[in-house]
C-alpha cells in the first residue's frame, strides 16, 4: 500500500501578484491548509521541520519558506538565488544569512510575499525538504 500524498508531479503554481496585505494573507492562510492537507496524508512527512513552500524566481534560484509552530521563519536561499538577499533583508529587516539557512524574524511572512511579490513565477507545497536540519529540535 502506497502512503505517499497525491501531489502531482509537477506541482508548480504560476504565481499570480497580490494587490495588498489582505490578498497575502489569504494566500498563506490557503496554502496553510493545503500544506496540512497534504502532510497529513504523508506519513513520512512528521519531521518536524521539512514541510514548507518553495517559490521559484523569474530571475533565477528558488527560495524554500518554513515556518514553526513556536512562529520561527525558516528560509533557505539556493545558490542561483543569492541575488535577492538584499531584498530579503530589506523586507524582513534580517540580517543575511552566513550560509544558506536564514532565520527570519517571526511575523514578517507577510513582508517577505510582498517585496517579493512581483519576482516570484511560481510556487509548490514541500514536503520533505532539508530546512537546516541542524536546527531542528528534538
Amino acid at each position: 500500500m502506497d502512503n505517499t500524498p497525491n501531489i502531482p508531479e509537477n506541482h508548480d503554481r504560476p504565481w499570480e501578484l497580490f494587490s495588498g496585505v489582505d490578498d497575502a494573507e489569504v494566500w498563506v492562510a490557503n496554502s496553510n491548509l493545503e500544506l496540512q492537507f497534504f502532510c497529513e496524508q504523508d506519513k513520512k512527512a512528521g519531521m518536524p521541520i521539512g514541510q514548507g513552500i518553495c517559490f521559484t524566481l523569474a530571475l533565477g534560484g528558488e527560495l524554500f519558506v518554513h515556518t514553526t509552530s513556536e512562529g520561527m521563519i525558516l528560509l533557505d536561499v539556493t545558490g542561483e538565488a543569492e541575488w535577492v538577499t538584499p531584498i530579503v533583508s530589506s523586507c524582513t529587516g534580517a540580517k543575511p544569512a552566513r550560509g544558506q539557512i536564514w532565520i527570519l524574524p517571526e511575523g514578517t511572512l507577510i513582508q517577505l510575499l510582498l517585496g517579493l511579490n512581483s519576482l516570484i513565477a511560481t510556487s509548490r507545497i514541500v514536503l520533505q525538504h532539508n530546512f537546516g536540519m541542524h536546527f531542528q529540535t528534538r
